[in-house]
């Protein structure tokens, strides 16, 4: 890799930690492309060199969070493949884990939504491939009606999305234990009984 390469990508990585703070501190409408370049130490021009506008960059970091989810190995797909409480319940775990650090993306991902589609189709993408995931352990599992699968997935992911959510705007307001062994204990109902 070249020095400019590297200065390169250096830029396009301030541009996106830049970006969710200022997002986490004033929220996604209200941050400029002019406030992400001056808070990268950069100009309006270099941010157009790297992202053709602000909801591209958030499409971006909503695929690094993504990245951040399933990097992990058994797979989603893996896990309920394998109809084990104790696999659902580890991996429901690492996600509840995950909140803390995931908040910021998440937040910014939603706020960007309510005012830009294309933001909301990464969104929508991102939960199409997660619900695929429990779609697709279904059917390596060969369990449940096949026309019952995308639902089942469905209501699993959307529990946990919900949960997710909850948390960030509130906090623990019920026990995190609790949480994750309710979620549990839906998850292998709909996934793995």
């Amino acid at each position: 890799m070249t020095l400019r390469e590297a200065q390169k990508r250096m830029t396009r990585e301030l541009l996106l930690k830049e970006s969710l703070g200022l997002f986490a501190s004033k929220g996604y409408a209200a941050t400029t492309i002019d406030d992400i370049a001056a808070a990268a130490g950069t100009t309006r021009q270099t941010f157009y060199l790297h992202f053709p506008s602000k909801a591209q960059l958030l499409k971006e970091l909503i695929s690094d969070v993504n990245a951040m989810l399933t990097s992990d190995d058994p797979s989603l797909a893996e896990v309920v493949a394998s109809g084990e409480r104790a696999q659902i319940r580890a991996w429901l775990g690492r996600r509840i884990d995950q909140w803390p650090e995931i908040q910021p993306y998440i937040t910014a991902a939603h706020e960007g939504a309510a005012s830009d589609a294309e933001v909301q189709e990464a969104i929508d993408h991102w939960f199409e491939s997660a619900i695929g995931d429990i779609h697709e352990g279904l059917d390596r599992a060969d369990r449940f009606a096949p026309s019952s699968r995308r639902v089942r997935g469905t209501l699993a992911f959307g529990q946990l999305e919900f949960a997710s959510r909850r948390w960030m705007r509130h906090g623990w307001d019920v026990d995190r234990d609790e949480t994750l062994n309710l979620l549990t204990e839906s998850w292998c109902t709909l996934v793995a009984d």
